[in-house]
């Protein structure tokens, strides 16, 4: 009985000495991996740069809002865009990219759950819902409801890179490093659309406009944000 048990507890410390040296080896080939692909120069497809996109889309007429320097000296190195659109007597809608051709200087997307509190918008209500793309099938967006006041906003957000949308940041930073390994690209942005939900307007309204809204320039954003 002795010694099954001796031969049950070495067998046990066998498995977990491999279980250990397997994650420790994986840990090491992936961070060799990611460190060889950082000293690659990086393969950054041709694009349309932000400041060409329409300032029409679908029904709607845009036009620029200047970002101030200091706010740009915050996101970092990359290439921002914000428009005001809006259709006929409809509320605006603020349309709001930022792309980075590289992450690996430091310069990372921001999300706007660190920047809104800091604009004195206070977050009340936060889901994720799917967004129905204009050529079929759906994708799954951060929905937020802010207050400042009595002033409310519904927000859409989400990050972008290489055809694929993500809602959650942390899968955003997954997906960072593996294509960095995979393919030698760490492009990526932030799509954020804002539209005020005003009195006598129910959340849902505002949603559907925003939802509308998006839906229209979706197709343009492949020239702007490379696959």
């Amino acid at each position: 009985m002795a010694q099954r048990g001796w031969e049950e507890d070495n067998l046990s410390a066998t498995q977990d000495f491999w279980a250990r040296f397997v994650c420790a080896a994986t840990l090491l080939v992936g961070s060799y991996a990611f460190l060889n692909a950082r000293s690659r120069p990086e393969n950054v497809p041709s694009r349309q740069i932000l400041s060409s996109f329409p300032l029409v889309v679908g029904e709607s007429f845009g036009r620029d809002i200047p970002i101030p320097a200091e706010v740009v000296s915050i996101l970092g190195n990359g290439e921002f865009a914000e428009r005001l659109y809006r259709s006929g007597s409809q509320p605006w809608v603020d349309l709001f990219v930022a792309y980075f051709p590289t992450q690996r200087t430091g310069s990372t997307i921001h999300s706007p759950q660190n920047c809104l509190p800091g604009a004195g918008w206070t977050p009340i209500k936060f889901d994720r819902i799917p967004l129905p793309r204009p050529t079929g099938g759906s994708m799954i967006v951060n929905r937020y409801v802010i207050a400042k006041g009595l002033d409310r906003q519904l927000v859409l957000y989400w990050y972008q890179s290489h055809g694929r949308v993500v809602a959650s940041e942390y899968a955003a930073k997954f997906y960072l490093v593996a294509d960095s390994i995979r393919m030698n690209r760490s492009d990526g942005a932030l799509v954020r659309v804002v539209t005020s939900i005003n009195p006598g307007e129910t959340e849902t309204v505002a949603e559907n406009r925003a939802v509308a809204f998006t839906q229209s320039f979706l197709p343009l954003l492949d020239s702007y944000i490379p696959r």
